[in-house]
């Protein structure tokens, strides 16, 4: 018999979106926020940039609201879109109310310059350990919270659903199976970077509620958005460990092998054209030179200067012997975030009554086809509140007869060298054939291959981390490939070589559900 526990509210995963989430619903309830690793393990932890907000003497909402929009290519939600950078200030101005401490020149909030910015508006906090700043932030908050319990190395397997109503989640504390029960869900579990082979993601990173709402019949939205980081470190035997953007902000330049700066043969903006842009200039400049990487160059920049603005890049890209003041840096792009996700409204409300999500695992739409750089914290913050508030309202609305549910799931096992194969065959497989350039021929070629693993996993129950993560990156994986080859154009971060331009239908956007035992795009 499993244990069955029981509270107002269940946030799976505490990444920025989570913790925000929490700590408006810990005075509305209690509040359990379940997290399969540290609570510290997440994207956020790792967000060097910065995070995007309208709040500089030189800066105004309608201009962010409009470089937002832009950079979507045409397939944003406006109305996501405004609530984002309207709201962004009010929640950043809170952090600090709670003591997050942003980089400053003299008195004022110092702000740089992104690629696709048209103003100054990108706060960092200890030069590039933005995200660690932010997470330090809203955990000291959350632990002041009588009524919130933070459960660590805690995995949500599977969602409570029963009649189209979430009523919580199957979760798995080493190898005790967990009924939660709650009035209210909120998924909050990042993204999917890992299905890739080359990701700035940590390893939590396994689409995990993305599949898990999937199973639960919940739509997902925009799969083929996967937006590759141009520069991500690139050596035998070491991590994709992501440089950031800010880096070109402050006047870094890619050069090919032969030492050659070659972004404005491909953009006139250069080193600071869209993230989709630089990352297929990249990829183009490889295959031209036939080499496996290019180089970033920071060392015309004043060493001094590096070293404040890039303490965490600086220590760690010593680490592995490249000094960034003196070096240049091998470098590729690496899958960093997917725009799409477990489809929501502007109050975080999925097709399943109860279940709400926030942060990278949903799709708002504020994204569009292409993420404007350092949007995704502001993203987290803005959208975890407000699926903190959806929450609220439909608890305070509905009756809650979870009691009722009663099922015993049947588990099964999974050899781990047999896993571990699978997994390298996805991940190479997603990079190979779903990755920055695609085509109906790879495309197919990548579904073929990942259907049988889809077949054998999808309808098993797993009570080992290892199979349930990998179940869920076959799901997510098989998900990209449907919708990138449903969607015949090019636009923003998907790009096919078959379907170079915006062709006819290029502003649908592609909704995918669960169908019997297949993927339906639709």
């Amino acid at each position: 018999m499993s244990e069955k526990i029981y509270t107002d509210y269940l946030i799976i995963g505490s990444g920025v979106a989570g913790l925000r989430a929490a700590i408006e619903l810990g005075s509305h309830g209690n509040v359990i926020v379940a997290t399969k690793d540290l609570p510290t393990e997440s994207s956020t932890e790792y967000a060097q940039g910065g995070v995007a907000v309208a709040l500089s003497d030189e800066d105004e909402i309608g201009i962010h609201f409009e470089d937002t929009i832009k950079a979507g290519d045409g397939l944003c939600n406006e109305e996501a879109v405004k609530i984002l950078v309207s709201e962004g200030p009010q929640r950043i101005i809170e952090l600090i109310n709670w003591g997050a401490e942003f980089d400053k020149e003299g008195s004022k909030l110092a702000f740089t310059l992104e690629a696709a910015h048209s103003r100054k508006r990108i706060l960092h906090a200890h030069g590039d350990s933005t995200g660690r700043e932010i997470e330090r932030v809203l955990i000291n908050k959350v632990s002041t919270l009588e009524r919130v319990t933070k459960a660590s190395f805690t995995m949500a397997v599977d969602l409570i659903v029963e009649e189209g109503r979430c009523y919580g989640a199957l979760l798995l504390r080493g190898d005790k199976i967990i009924k939660c029960f709650s009035k209210a869900t909120v998924l909050a579990t990042g993204g999917a970077g890992q299905v890739y082979a080359r990701t700035t993601n940590p390893k939590v990173c396994t689409g995990d509620g993305m599949a898990m709402a999937f199973r639960a019949g919940a739509y997902l939205k925009d799969m083929e958005f996967v937006q590759f980081h141009p520069t991500a470190l690139y050596a035998q035997g070491i991590p994709a460990f992501l440089l950031s953007e800010a880096m070109r902000g402050e006047g870094a330049r890619l050069r090919n092998i032969y030492g050659e700066e070659f972004m404005k043969n491909y953009h006139p903006l250069g080193e600071l054209a869209p993230r989709d842009v630089v990352s297929r200039s990249i990829i183009s400049e490889m295959v031209r030179t036939q080499a496996t990487h290019v180089y970033l160059d920071m060392t015309h920049l004043n060493e001094d200067f590096i070293k404040k603005r890039f303490p965490y890049i600086y220590s760690t890209c010593l680490r592995f012997n490249f000094d960034i003041t003196k070096h240049w840096i091998p470098v590729s792009p690496a899958a960093h975030f997917i725009m799409g996700g477990v489809e929501t409204d502007i109050w975080g409300r999925t097709n399943i009554e109860g279940l709400f999500a926030a942060g990278e695992v949903a799709c708002t739409g504020v994204h569009g086809a292409n993420r404007l750089a350092s949007n995704s914290l502001l993203e987290g913050l803005v959208y975890g509140y407000r699926a903190a508030r959806g929450a609220i309202q439909y608890v305070e609305g509905s009756q809650d007869k979870s009691s009722f549910i009663n099922f015993e799931p049947h588990i099964e096992g999974l050899n781990r060298a047999e896993i571990n194969k699978m997994r390298e065959q996805l991940r190479q497989t997603m990079w190979e054939k779903v990755g920055v350039i695609r085509c109906g021929e790879s495309l197919s070629t990548a579904k073929v291959k990942i259907i049988p693993f889809y077949e054998e996993l999808a309808g098993r129950f797993f009570i080992d981390p290892y199979a349930i993560e990998l179940k869920n990156m076959v799901m997510v994986g098989l998900i990209i490939t449907e919708a990138a080859l449903e969607r015949k154009n090019s636009v923003g971060a998907h790009y096919r070589t078959d379907y170079k331009e915006k062709l006819q239908g290029w502003q649908n956007h592609l909704r995918i559900r669960k169908k019997n035992t297949t993927v339906e795009v639709f």
